[in-house]
């Protein structure tokens, strides 16, 4: 378990009190603290994030009737009021998952989805702070270090090809000076090189929106890709065809640390 670190003894309380409601009930089999708090990034202004794992075969009246009792248990207890009261954003953000993770639709035109997120912050980047059986840890077996090769060869192709046709309808849209949207199409493309890029590398994100720098500087060791898609979303000028070359760019990092991976 890793070393908790949060950053208010609001906080600290706050999530002490979800595992106190959450003991003893039936088909909970996990509470795991996740995101800033779980890494040791959380802020005064943070929330803690909570995600509790149900029995996959909890009845969906049950499942219902526990979500109830968290909104009274939330609504009337104190501390976390408190919470609410040292930062902008504090309070608890919770959610709840039976584990069972399902490869999404992905949106030709998107940006790229939450499979990978999904599964990293449940499994690898949480700190568990109750656990009810075996359940977390058969999903740990099953789902680490990463899932089967032959579900992740098509994942990274199926993001492959949705982050190019992004990226080759960015002159088009440039062209037509429709410059929002060819800019939606690019920053679209550059979550998609990002989650080719942690599929290449078979490791989990945290996001594809925030933590860029942690990611790739740190879990990835690529501090050069971060410096460049800094340099990649610095503007000069909106209204021009700038953003026709760093496409072009991008997809050139697309075919070097994604396409010609190997594996």
């Amino acid at each position: 378990m890793r070393s908790l670190c949060y950053p208010t003894p609001e906080h600290a309380d706050a999530a002490a009190a979800v595992v106190e409601f959450f003991t003893g009930r039936g088909g909970v089999k996990a509470v795991l603290l996740t995101c800033s708090c779980a890494r040791g990034r959380a802020t005064p202004d943070s929330c803690v994030d909570i995600s509790v794992l149900l029995a996959s075969d909890l009845p969906v009246e049950d499942r219902r009737s526990l979500e109830r009792d968290w909104t009274r248990e939330y609504e009337s207890n104190r501390v976390y009021q408190r919470l609410a009261g040292v930062g902008q954003y504090s309070h608890v953000d919770l959610d709840f998952t039976d584990g069972i993770f399902k490869e999404p639709s992905h949106g030709w035109t998107s940006g790229p989805d939450d499979f990978e997120v999904d599964i990293g912050n449940l499994l690898v980047y949480s700190v568990p702070l109750l656990e009810c059986g075996a359940r977390l840890g058969d999903l740990k077996r099953e789902w680490l270090p990463y899932y089967g090769d032959d579900l992740r060869q098509r994942r990274r192709q199926i993001v492959t090809r949705c982050c190019v046709n992004n990226l080759r309808h960015v002159p088009l849209f440039a062209k037509r000076e429709l410059h929002f949207q060819a800019f939606k199409r690019f920053y679209n493309a550059l979550g998609g090189f990002l989650q080719s890029l942690f599929i290449s590398k078979r490791v989990y994100p945290i996001a594809y929106d925030k933590w860029v720098k942690e990611q790739l500087v740190e879990i990835l060791g690529l501090p050069e890709v971060y410096q460049t898609l800094v340099d990649l979303m610095t503007m000069r000028r909106f209204e021009s065809d700038e953003l026709v070359g760093k496409a072009s760019s991008l997809e050139e990092m697309l075919r070097h640390y994604c396409e010609n991976a190997g594996g």
